[in-house]
């Protein structure tokens, strides 16, 4: 199991980052193998991609506040989390979208232990929403 939940956390934590990756279909997959230890994956992958996700938002934070290419490049997300500030990093699970917008509230140095908050609500909820589903399916 201590391998199963390594993968899953790995996986995730680079899925939260600005590379692609599966965690999903991982945790979806071992939760039909072993629905028992669900509250373990569903822990491993959650605190996976907020260290991800977290982890974006120090890049913007840190780094990428520095040039204005970055807000040319990602200008719409950045004017999206500057509008609803905090409240935008509940959707930074969303696919493609979701993975910058950690790094516009880093940009714009939305403050950083609420914005780990709503970072990490926002992934519960929605690996929450996974299992509850793939639970009810098998």
């Amino acid at each position: 199991m201590w391998s199963e939940l390594i993968v899953l956390l790995v996986s995730s934590f680079v899925s939260a980052t600005l590379f692609p990756g599966g965690s999903e279909l991982l945790l979806i997959y071992y939760l039909k193998n072993n629905p028992s230890e669900l509250w373990w994956y569903f822990s491993a992958v959650t605190l996976g991609n907020s260290l991800g996700a977290i982890t974006t938002y120090f890049l913007g934070f840190y780094v990428c506040g520095k040039t204005q290419k970055t807000k040319s490049k990602y200008f719409k997300t950045w004017l999206f989390c500057q509008k609803h500030g905090l409240w935008a990093l509940l959707l930074s699970w969303l696919p493609v979208v979701g993975d910058f917008i950690p790094l516009a509230a880093g940009w714009l140095k939305l403050p950083i232990f609420r914005s780990i908050v709503f970072i990490t609500l926002g992934k519960a909820l929605r690996y929450a929403v996974i299992t509850v589903t793939t639970l009810s399916l098998i």
